[in-house]
């Protein structure tokens, strides 16, 4: 049923998309290398509706990942998983008059399978990244976002308020590499269970002052309700099942260094939902010998660093040339599985004269286990009798993942991008007796 409830509606989403189609494209549009859609411009129409205030949005993300070499389990196959994009975004001063008024509405939908669940890592374990970023949440249609926004003051103080994730406007980060490491909010990749990033959304508000033109200040409340990631959910707007609030403060600024483009991101969230102890029971000591419970915390919390910088130009054109990016996030020793993580990409835009829109990129990142979580796996080992890796009942003792990504992105056309890469997984979950593994890659990226 289940199944055919999700056909149903990417059959829905199909309809919706084929209706705004119908009738406007103009076959000389459709798949022009310089159009910025593989539709076109639907005889001049698209361009009318966002002149109008009606931006109309579909994109596609697919990625394959094959395992070459080494990983837990090596019997080589490949996994593909992709994601549909379909919503509007809507400038409501060009539609109703309202000054300064943005909206936005977006639905996803996810399918396929990911190689780092049962080849990479060891599925008692897992991996701590993954080899296809674009994975998870769930096969199933959601609602990811349902907002409104206003600027007052000139556009000094900007409100945002509906249904959205954090990783949207904080801890923000591009997704251009396919290893999740290197892709999109690091915070909600690492903050166990509270921080969800996209497809999932939340009742939210955000305020953002802009203190001048390369500088801002913004502060968020998002609902915290692990009850949106369970399947059959991904359209529900109530707050049954909420077990706090996450509140994440960001400090932004923007440069520009002889005149090349620099973005700057330090903050700090908390979440005042009760979290577990990793380690402790409820009287301080061991749980994995006690048996009692584990301590229960009234909050968890941790802060981020990502720094965004062009160091380059390409013969004087500033659209090509290199850049750096760092990621840093440290999160709270009792409650979260990962305290700390770290990756550093590099990005050539342009790298050949031939190819002025290609980029190629490489990136490395670090993701370390909480030493209080590694110390509970061996006392459950003990506590159980066992000590022998190939034994089931074993807790995988975990440590330090290392990920590693080298692609090269095709600008096939302006509305098709294809990046091969490939990925180097060191102690995939952290676990040392689970060999290194060699993946291949391969991401798709379309604008309809």
């Amino acid at each position: 049923m289940k199944k055919n409830n999700n056909a149903q509606r990417i059959g829905q989403l199909s309809a919706i998309a084929a209706m705004m189609l119908a009738g406007s494209v103009h076959a000389a549009d459709a798949f022009s290398s310089d159009s910025e859609w593989m539709t076109g411009d639907w005889g001049g129409e698209r361009t009318k509706l966002i002149e109008q205030g009606i931006d109309i949005k579909m994109d596609y993300v697919g990625e394959v990942g094959g395992n070459l070499h080494g990983g837990f389990n090596d019997d080589k196959t490949a996994r593909y998983a992709d994601q549909f994009g379909l919503g509007v975004a809507l400038d409501l001063q060009k539609l109703w008059g309202w000054d300064n008024t943005q909206a936005k509405v977006q639905f996803t939908n996810r399918n396929g399978y990911n190689i780092s669940n049962d080849r990479v890592g060891d599925p008692r374990a897992g991996t701590l990244s993954s080899s296809q970023e674009v994975y998870g949440r769930g096969h199933m249609v959601r609602l990811t976002q349902l907002w409104i926004k206003h600027q007052f003051f000139d556009n000094k103080l900007d409100i945002k308020a509906g249904y959205f994730g954090e990783g949207e406007d904080f801890n923000t980060f591009p997704c251009e590499f396919q290893n999740l490491a290197f892709c999109g909010s690091q915070v909600g990749n690492w903050a166990t269970n509270i921080w969800y990033n996209w497809p999932v959304s939340q009742a939210a508000i955000r305020v953002k002052y802009n203190i001048n033109d390369e500088l801002y200040a913004q502060i968020g409340a998002y609902n915290q309700n692990p009850s949106q990631l369970e399947h059959g959910n991904g359209f529900k707007l109530s707050g049954s099942g909420t077990k706090g609030t996450v509140l994440p403060v960001e400090l932004v600024w923007s440069p520009n260094p002889n005149s090349l483009p620099g973005e700057y991101r330090v903050g700090y969230y908390k979440s005042t939902a009760d979290a577990d102890d990793v380690r402790e029971d409820v009287n301080g000591f061991d749980a994995a010998t006690t048996g009692d419970a584990y301590r229960t915390h009234s909050s968890k919390h941790g802060y981020w660093f990502v720094a965004q910088q062009q160091l380059t130009s390409h013969n004087g054109d500033k659209s090509r040339g290199l850049s750096i990016a760092a990621n840093a996030t440290f999160h709270d020793k009792d409650t979260n599985f990962i305290d700390n993580y770290q990756s550093v990409m590099f990005v050539y835009k342009g790298l050949f004269d031939s190819r002025p829109k290609d980029d190629f990129g490489i990136g490395a990142a670090r993701i370390h286990v909480n030493d209080d979580v590694k110390k509970n796996a061996e006392l459950l080992n003990v506590s159980n009798g066992v000590s022998d890796y190939d034994n089931p009942v074993f807790s995988p003792i975990r440590e330090t993942e290392y990920n590693y990504e080298i692609n090269y992105g095709f600008h096939v056309t302006n509305w098709l991008t294809v990046r091969p890469n490939l990925q180097y997984i060191t102690h995939p979950g952290g676990v040392d007796e689970v060999d290194n593994a060699l993946v291949a890659g391969l991401k798709i990226q379309s604008t309809f």
